[in-house]
């Protein structure tokens, strides 16, 4: 399997960074990671680590700037792309086909290949032009993943929810793990009054 993760600038690089170590955890999957500018500066502020840190939890690290790289190419095969957390303004440029770095082009390769995208947006609240550009996405078979907690599988910790998001997203690819905490029912009685 090969992914491109594309972490942009808006908070919640946890997702990213877990995303990135579940993946490394499994040699099949080749990643090719784009960090953008403000993605780096979000990254340092949110997990101390920089984006150097990155490089042993990905096959290659490519300059958000470089339009050159393969990844801006249809012929470089890929099983579809990330994008943890996704900024509004990435949301939009995806939206409108706006090509200015390697996130935007290597997502509109995606959707011109017909290939699976992920998005993982990171607002509140939302505007009508942001609901706007996730229905026109979803219309075009964009998976909308924003990292929402689930309660049910009892979370104690900030990393319990962040990982249940990230399984949530990789679901999106057929890639599961044992570790998955899933909702299978409830063994509590069902109240009389509900």
């Amino acid at each position: 399997m090969r992914l491109v993760v594309g972490i942009t600038g808006a908070t919640g690089a946890c997702h990213a960074l877990r995303l990135l170590e579940v993946l490394a955890g499994h040699p099949e999957v080749e990643t090719h990671l784009v960090v953008s500018e403000w993605a780096a500066a979000n990254l340092l502020s949110e997990t101390r680590r920089s984006v150097a840190d990155l490089s042993p939890l990905a096959a290659r690290i490519w300059s958000p700037a470089d339009l050159a790289a393969p990844l801006a190419s249809g012929s470089f095969l890929t099983d579809g792309m990330i994008i943890v957390p996704c900024s509004m303004r990435t949301l939009a440029a995806v939206a409108g086909g706006f090509c200015d770095n390697l996130i935007t082009r290597a997502a509109d390769v995606c959707l011109k290949e017909g290939r699976k995208l992920v998005l993982c947006p990171r607002e509140t609240p939302l505007n009508a032009l942001h609901l706007e550009n996730l229905l026109k996405l979803a219309r075009l078979g964009v998976r909308i993943v924003p990292p929402m907690p689930a309660y049910y599988t009892h979370p104690r910790t900030i990393d319990d929810l962040v990982a249940h998001h990230v399984m949530k997203v990789l679901d999106q690819f057929g890639f599961q793990s044992p570790d998955d905490r899933r909702w299978n029912g409830t063994d509590s009685p069902r109240s009389e009054n509900l």
